[in-house]
Parts: structure tokens; C-alpha cells; sequence
């Protein structure tokens, strides 16, 4: 049964007891927004399930049984309710699926299609998506499998497909069949520019994503345009992928394809000069909190394979937006310096 567009009760986990939430609230405060059109109550920080992906992808990842079941579990007693995936993220909805089916009622799973059909195990390229309309199905029922639900609350087109390729393939009204047999509740789009103003004249899309942070400005506009227009918004890659705080092991191991741009929004971090704006704060934190100062997001999906990066997350966030004088002064010198 789809439960109603609220904030999901609390239940059981994947050992099947009790959840530790069950008879107490979550513990932290982190605060709910309406998610545009759609009236879900989603936490303003979401939870990015790529580095769950395994040996899979661009940027393969350790997976611990354990490790993934605790961070997982985590993800809900801390609060979060919004949780990101893909079916090109190697085995993150397996894993979703697995650590958290009895605890569906908790959250809202989004997740995207276009993405290949594959056996578990069966070597992909996550770039390569098509948007014909019995992919998109198949690929919508493997998620279900995977996810251990009869439901997807949020399913997106990967990739920004344009508008001509969408009606191409007939693509959306794919969607809206799912939608009506009641496997899917709300029609997203994982976007970039420059189609994501065309998905918006669209008027299909409940939701849209798209990357957006301090040291990434380039979507801003497009974000207030959707919000305007009453559509859910959520940006991803909200820390620049945690490149503005990271240490040399992680700059030596990002992929070939991303390390220019990776590095080029650390350089505009720092280049901008925002100590004395911090007081104190780690640049994650200050990251984290202008994106909860920003009107025009609704949620941001943080990721994380570690449980202690995602409380320290969490612990950032519960200190609340950014103030408006900081918040200003911020996006001004991060736009000086980015010639925006």
C-alpha cells in the first residue's frame, strides 16, 4: 500500500526488532520542508546512496555488510527520510533493499531510469542510458525487486535526457503508466544544463535535481525558476563531493574524467577567502548550511559510505542555516571569483 505523502512512522529494521526510533522521535532535530508539488515532508538532507556501488562504476567502492547495515540504519534513527539512489550504482538499491525493506514506511526512495537492465554481478557502463519505453519499465521492475518494494516514491530520468529525445521514445508517458498502476508516485528529473529549463516548460516533472553548492552557482537561477513554478527541488553534490575539505588520498584517487573539476571548486573555495565568514565551522559544515540557508532548495543529497562522515553531517546541519549577512557575503565572493 503507498503510504500517504507524510512524514513515514517509524518501524522495523532489517533484523526485524524494533527500530531504535520506534518509541522516541529521531535523534536529532533535523527539519522537514514540503517537497514542492508533490506535499511529501522529506528532510532538508537527503542521503546519496552512490558509495554504495561496490566494485562498480567510474570510482569502485568497499563494501562492508555491517559497516553498510549500521550506516543505513542510521540514515533513519538520525532523522533522514530522504533517500537517493540509481540502478546504475552498482549495488546500492540491492543494499537499500536488504538493510531497510522493514523499515520502508520510514523514508522515500528516489531513484532514476534510463539506466541499464543487468543481472547482478553483469558488467555495465553507467553513461550509457535510453530512454525507450519498455527499458524504462523493465528497468522500473528491477528496482522494485532490488528495493524489496511494491512502490517507488520518486523515479527520475538519469542522465538530462532533452526534450526531443524524451518525445522521441514517448518516454514520459511511460512514466505516467507506472505512475497510474501505482508502482510509481511522482515523476522526477535528474538534470543539467542546459535541458533543465526545457524539462521545466515540460510541466511534467513533480521533482527535479540538480547539481548546486557554494563552489557550483551555475543552477541557481534554474532553481528559483522551479521553485517558483511549485516543483520539488533537490541538489546533489551539495559539499562538491566532499573535494573542498579533502585530504591527498582522496584527491589521488578521484577518476580521471571528474579530477579538473573536483579541483577547480576546491580551488574556488579557497580562493574566495571564507574564513572569516566561518567561525570556526569545517568547510563541510559551512557547505552544508549555506545550502539549508538557500529558499529555492528543498532537500540536498549528501552520500556517504562512512557512518561517522554521515553524523558528522547530520551535526552540521542541526546547527541550522547559515545567517542571512554570512550567506550573502559568501555567494558574492564565491560569483566574484568564479567570473559569475
Amino acid at each position: 500500500m503507498v503510504p500517504e505523502a507524510s512524514v513515514p512512522a517509524r518501524g522495523t529494521d532489517d533484523r526485524g526488532t524494533a527500530s531504535a526510533g520506534l518509541a522516541s522521535p529521531p535523534m536529532t532535530d533535523l527539519p522537514n520542508v514540503t517537497l514542492g508539488r508533490t506535499g511529501l515532508a522529506v528532510s532538508k538532507i537527503g542521503f546519496g546512496a552512490m558509495e554504495l556501488r561496490g566494485p562498480y562504476g567510474d570510482w569502485p567502492t568497499r563494501v562492508d555488510d555491517a559497516t553498510t547495515s549500521r550506516l543505513l540504519n542510521s540514515v533513519l534513527d538520525l532523522g533522514i527520510n530522504l533517500i537517493d539512489t540509481a540502478p546504475d550504482y552498482g549495488l546500492s538499491e540491492e543494499l537499500i533493499g536488504k538493510h531497510l525493506s522493514r523499515r520502508r514506511d520510514e523514508f522515500f526512495i528516489a531513484t532514476k531510469c534510463g539506466c541499464s537492465v543487468r543481472a547482478t554481478g553483469e558488467p555495465f557502463e553507467s553513461n550509457v542510458h535510453t530512454f525507450e519505453r519498455p527499458i524504462i519499465r523493465a528497468a522500473v521492475e528491477q528496482s522494485l525487486r532490488r528495493i524489496r518494494t511494491d512502490h517507488i516514491d520518486i523515479i527520475q530520468f538519469h542522465h538530462s535526457p532533452s526534450r526531443s529525445e524524451l518525445e522521441e521514445h514517448d518516454a514520459v508517458a511511460e512514466l505516467v503508466d507506472l505512475r497510474d498502476d501505482g508502482k510509481v508516485r511522482f515523476i522526477g528529473m535528474s538534470a543539467t544544463l542546459p535541458h533543465c529549463y526545457e524539462h521545466l516548460d515540460m510541466d511534467v516533472f513533480d521533482v527535479i535535481q540538480v547539481p548546486y553548492s557554494l563552489v557550483e552557482l551555475e543552477h541557481e537561477d534554474f532553481l528559483v525558476k522551479a521553485s517558483e513554478a511549485g516543483v520539488g527541488t533537490i541538489a546533489r553534490n551539495g559539499v562538491a563531493r566532499g573535494i573542498v575539505s579533502a585530504g591527498r588520498d582522496k584527491v589521488e584517487a578521484i577518476p580521471d574524467g571528474w579530477r579538473q573539476q573536483w579541483l577547480t571548486n576546491r580551488d574556488k573555495f579557497e580562493a574566495a577567502g571564507l574564513e572569516d565568514l566561518m567561525d570556526g565551522a569545517s568547510r563541510t559544515e559551512f557547505m552544508i548550511r549555506y545550502l539549508l540557508a538557500t529558499p529555492s532548495v528543498d532537500s540536498t543529497i549528501l552520500g556517504t559510505g562512512k557512518p561517522q562522515h554521515l553524523a558528522d553531517n547530520i551535526a552540521a546541519a542541526s546547527k541550522g542555516p547559515l545567517g542571512r549577512d554570512a550567506y550573502d557575503e559568501a555567494r558574492r565572493r564565491v560569483a566574484a571569483v568564479s567570473g559569475a
